[in-house]
């Protein structure tokens, strides 16, 4: 009998489960359960945000998933309280640690645009947002992409009004080894971030805000081919939003930035299919 051809969402499953592999061990304790593994759990739960589902939603898709529970090796699935206990021990170092493993299932050139865009957490009710003192009603997000194949490399994500200046230096410095040049428009115009650039030997690739006819000139000796691939910042952050939703399901801001830094690494995998 002729084998089946594999579906997006297996193929993406077994590359999520060997990125998992590499990036946690077997079990989270020698006293646990051990009923399930910490690989299963981060796949599970990449797999809920991917289809932009509910706990319960995706445990009920996966009863007719024969082949995504063969490939994960589940027997039996967990209960929803289950997935969301896993999320709130797997801290934001890990799933960072999964997004660097993405990135090298797809080719780089060095040429890195830096973009912001916001995410929606306006989806909480008026109620929980005053208890919870939620007085800021987006994330900004901030993505650093390789502008070959649209590769998410790292990101940063804030509940306050932190101007794009005063967070491109944090990227700059986690990823000097994967920046050769950096293209930034003009909200990243700051001599701070070109020295900090060059000192790391990144080429800063950056819009004047035009203040003088110098800052006029400047712009216009920029390579507008190379500056161009800017856009591909633009296009990710857009693709995010398009296929995960614009918002963030979970309530507390570290599961939101979590949550996040998932459905990054959850496009590079798709990407890389």
């Amino acid at each position: 009998m002729k084998a089946l051809p594999k579906s997006q969402i297996l193929r993406f499953t077994e590359k999520a489960i060997h990125l998992a592999r590499r990036a946690v061990s077997r079990y989270s304790s020698k006293f646990s359960k051990h009923r399930y593994t910490l690989p299963q759990h981060v796949v599970l739960l990449c797999l809920k945000v991917r289809k932009n589902t509910t706990y319960r939603g995706l445990l009920d898709e996966l009863i007719e998933m024969p082949r995504i529970r063969r490939t994960l090796g589940l027997s039996e699935l967990p209960a929803p309280s289950t997935l969301c206990k896993a999320f709130n021990r797997l801290d934001m170092a890990v799933w960072r640690v999964i997004l660097t493993l993405s990135t090298t299932l797809l080719p780089t050139s060095g040429v890195v645009g830096v973009d912001a865009s916001g995410f929606d957490r306006s989806h909480a009710s008026k109620h929980y947002t005053k208890r919870a003192e939620l007085t800021i009603q987006q994330l900004k997000v901030t993505l650093l992409v390789d502008a070959k194949v649209n590769t998410i490399l790292d990101l940063h994500v804030t509940t306050t009004r932190k101007h794009d200046s005063q967070i491109a230096p944090s990227l700059i410095k986690r990823n000097p080894e994967d920046i050769d040049i950096l293209l930034g428009d003009k909200g990243y115009d700051d001599q701070k971030i070109r020295r900090l650039a060059r000192q790391h030997e990144v080429r800063p690739l950056i819009k004047h805000r035009e203040f003088t006819p110098l800052h006029r000139a400047w712009n216009a000796r920029l390579d507008t081919d190379l500056y161009g691939q800017r856009s591909q910042s633009e296009t990710v952050n857009s693709t995010l939003k398009r296929k995960y939703g614009a918002f963030v399901r979970s309530r507390r801001w570290w599961k939101q930035f979590r949550e996040l830094t998932i459905a990054c690494l959850i496009d590079n995998v798709d990407r890389s299919l």
